[in-house]
This record gives structure tokens, sequence and C-alpha cells, in this order.
């Protein structure tokens, strides 16, 4: 149980954001709207969780995808429908100004 937790919430290994990032790695924003427009990481995509299950369609299930929001608990529901959905390469990178700092 312990794990699942630590897996959805992004705890465990250290994760070189900075690196997925320079791979080609998607930024999804999982905030609303206003707070996206608010201040966001360059490069990011505005998808807001409660549309994120028809707004995610359009990237392949193969990509590596890094989710954000305000504090971490978004982002981490955004990964956990991702990987339902299929999508195997995906990473929750929690608050969106302290994933910045780690780009």
């Amino acid at each position: 149980m312990i794990g699942k937790l630590k897996k959805i919430f992004g705890c465990g290994p250290k994760i070189d954001f900075a690196l997925l990032k320079a791979n080609g790695a998607i930024i999804i924003d999982v905030r609303s709207p206003g707070e996206f427009a608010s201040g966001h990481i360059k490069g990011a995509v505005n998808i807001p969780l409660n549309n994120i299950a028809n707004g995610i369609s359009k990237y392949k299930k193969d990509a590596t995808i890094i989710t954000c929001c305000a504090s971490g608990m978004r982002s981490a529901s955004a990964k956990s429908i991702l990987v339902s959905k299929g999508y195997n390469n995906v990473f929750n990178g929690g608050g969106w100004s302290s994933l910045q700092n780690k780009l």
C-alpha cells in the first residue's frame, strides 16, 4: 500500500525532470485556466484536471508526460487518470513552481 501511494504521489527514486524535459517530455499543468494564466512553466500545456481524460487524446500513449498543479495533489490525480487510460510514461512533477526550479 505504501509503495503504491509513493508511486502515485511521485515519491521514491529521484526523477531528473530536467533530463525528461530535455528529451521532449510534455509538461501538463492541470490547474484551472485562471491559475495557469497567473503563472506557469514556459512551454507547459494547460489541461485542467476535470478535462484531462478528454484533453489528453491528442498525445500518443508512449509520450513522456510530466503533470503539475499548485501543490501536487491534482497532478497526482491526473497521473492516475492518465495511467488508467494507457499512458505508461507519466511522472507527477508536483507543484509547478517547485518543478520549475528542477528544470
